[in-house]
């Protein structure tokens, strides 16, 4: 994820590479050293995807205004 530190990454991208990650760490072919980088950079895509989903949460909220009444609903996708 280094070359992506200093570029916008969309959430699909984040949770794209989030599963790589997971797919490394779980066939335990990494030494201590390479699992506990792929970890960090785990994380950071997570907090990542956190924040990304925050922010939509808070522009679905504003879409929702009414007026001058904020009317705040829970978000629940449609599932397909």
């Amino acid at each position: 994820m280094e070359e992506n530190k200093d570029k916008e990454i969309n959430f699909e991208q984040a949770m794209k590479e989030l599963e790589d990650i997971a797919v490394e760490l779980e066939k335990g072919n990494l030494n201590l050293d390479e699992s506990v980088e792929k970890f960090e950079q785990g994380m950071e895509l997570s907090k990542k995807c956190n924040e990304i989903l925050e922010n939509a949460e808070k522009r679905i909220t504003i879409l929702l205004k009414d007026g001058e009444d904020l009317k705040e609903e829970n978000f629940i996708p449609s599932e397909e």
